[in-house]
């Protein structure tokens, strides 16, 4: 059986990863597993708990990071964020895409990690700060001091997308979904 893809999307915070891997997710044509992160952030308001993050407790987040456990971490507005990379390896030994949808950092951490690896890299981009900034807003479920912090990275990382593979802009969100739906399309048909 041949090992299945690793997808990275990243991109600037509240961008719209989340909206993006939705859509992508109901081609099921792609054979994609959604890679679940670990955190020690509080759930938001819709977010089921094993399905969107696994929710732990800093003294289990710190203990899988002494065990070696994670493909990425980071810490971001006090809370630790990481990708379980036990899980990873098991989803693509059986064949299937796994589907990162990470921030920048640990984007950056994994394909440093994973080099020769089957990996395709895409940063998404918004079409303008502002309309970054209304997404972020629209969200309304953090304080206006964590509102700024997001956007002060969000402004830092809107240039990073050197080393990835392709840069897809959000301007609308069936056509990026489809634009990143070709690239996967492409690099699965390559590695037959």
């Amino acid at each position: 059986m041949k090992k299945g893809l690793l997808i990275i999307l990243s991109g600037p915070s509240g961008v719209g990863k989340g909206t993006i891997r939705k859509k992508i997710f109901q081609n099921e044509s792609l054979n994609l597993v959604y890679s679940i992160s670990m955190t020690t952030r509080q759930p938001r308001k819709k977010e089921i708990p094993n399905v969107d993050y696994f929710f732990v407790s800093k003294e289990e987040f710190e203990k899988s990071i002494a065990n070696d456990n994670f493909l990425e971490y980071c810490q971001f507005v006090g809370n630790y964020y990481g990708t379980p990379k036990d899980k990873i390896e098991k989803w693509r030994e059986q064949g299937k895409n796994v589907f990162l949808e990470i921030e920048i950092n640990g984007a950056s951490q994994v394909m440093s990690k994973m080099k020769g690896e089957d990996i395709i890299s895409i940063f998404l981009i918004p079409p303008s700060f502002e309309a970054l900034e209304e997404r972020i807003r629209r969200r309304k479920t953090e304080s206006e001091e964590v509102i700024q912090e997001r956007l002060a990275k969000a402004r830092r990382e809107m240039n990073k997308f050197n080393g990835y593979d392709y840069v897809v802009v959000n301007d609308d969100v069936n056509r990026a979904a489809n634009e990143i739906m070709s690239i996967i399309i492409n690099k699965i048909e390559s590695n037959k």
